[in-house]
């Protein structure tokens, strides 16, 4: 087994420890989840959208083998984390009838497919503005003091761990591909504009009690395989890297804003996730994780397939998605966020106390 998949391996074990050390004090009550498709677990399922992952060949190598909304052959990072601290092994979604506020006390998730740090960006594929995401967020500490007393509830939002994993939507369907910002402001004028979104919303969820943070930072947006598809008139499967250069000038000003944030927000803990550097180690030398494939996706011919595209093209679709970075053209395999969330669990805050 290659040495650095083994060595994944021992880091997400070992994570329950590591995220102790790092957000103290005590074990992590909750995972709460704010984001788009890669920390949607089926709200989408719930509003009128066509963003959904509510289908095959997504969700085959869930547990019982079920489309639950997630893009992916499994779970997503959100998931792993909840189980290596001993919660559930999978998070809820906030708009499914069928869970509970009990349900939900011990992890939830608001994500919506589809959604953006710009709230324009969500109205594209009709999905939950982060701006809903909040609104729902604050009504969830509503029912949980109502179900679980003042007291408790407090040491739930307080103590829980809160996931940030957004931004990729805006670029992609909102300013490279489908310029409907870019009329309005330049590329640079657009990232100050996310950023500002992002501490919005991060300053809203702490006013609403939440002080442990993981904030994910984009992919390499030119290596995915849809960008790598419509990289013309490159040759098929070169990346973009203009789009690279795109997501690395954004993590940037994004770390620059966690900095800033563990100096002015009381009590507050934030790391910033590297998940550009760890998935460029993925797609580039994809065997020492495990993989042979980082160049397609599972589904289909692996270039463009994602969303319903996906079962249109089933009888293409991989055998094996565990051998693949990707399962669709633009969401990676459930191995690849199962080594996400090992760097979820991981990140350590830049938070000095005094």
């Amino acid at each position: 087994m290659p040495a650095l998949f083994v060595l994944a391996q021992v880091v997400l074990a070992e994570a329950r420890r590591g995220a102790a050390a790092a957000d103290p004090p005590g074990r992590v009550p909750a995972v709460i989840v704010f984001g788009d498709s890669t920390a949607d677990t089926g709200n989408n399922n719930f509003i009128q959208t066509m963003a959904r992952g509510n289908h095959a060949p997504y969700g085959r190598d869930f547990a019982g083998g079920v489309a639950t909304g997630r893009f992916s052959n499994g779970r997503l990072p959100a998931d792993f984390v909840s189980e290596a601290l001993g919660l559930p092994p999978s998070v809820p979604a906030y708009l499914d009838p069928g869970h509970t506020i009990h349900h939900l006390a011990t992890g939830v998730s608001f994500a919506s497919a589809g959604a953006g740090l710009d709230n324009m960006t969500a109205q594209i594929p009709s999905a939950m503005t982060l701006s809903e995401q909040i609104d729902h967020f604050r009504r969830y500490t509503a029912r949980l003091r109502r179900a679980k007393g003042q007291a408790a509830a407090h040491h739930i939002t307080t103590h829980a761990l809160y996931i940030f994993s957004i931004g990729a939507s805006d670029f992609l369907q909102n300013y490279l591909i489908f310029p409907a910002r870019g009329y309005r402001y330049t590329l640079p004028e657009y990232e100050a504009y996310l950023v500002g979104a992002a501490e919005a919303a991060l300053r809203a969820v702490h006013g609403l009690g939440a002080r442990a943070f993981r904030v994910v930072g984009l992919p390499p947006l030119g290596c995915l395989p849809l960008e790598r598809a419509m990289n013309l008139p490159r040759p098929t499967g070169e990346s973009n890297e203009v789009y690279n250069v795109v997501a690395r000038s954004f993590n940037s000003r994004l770390r620059g804003l966690v900095a800033k944030l563990n100096w002015e927000l009381p009590g507050a803990r934030l790391a910033y996730v590297d998940q550009y550097g760890l998935m460029s180690a993925m797609i580039a030398k994809p065997w020492e994780y495990g993989f042979e494939n980082s160049v397609q996706g599972c589904c289909g011919t692996g270039y463009v397939e994602t969303g319903v595209l996906c079962s249109l093209d089933s009888a293409l679709t991989c055998d094996n998605a565990d051998k693949y970075v990707f399962f669709d053209a633009v969401h990676p395999s459930e191995r690849a966020y199962k080594i996400i969330a090992g760097a979820i669990l991981n990140a350590t805050s830049t938070r000095r106390f005094p």
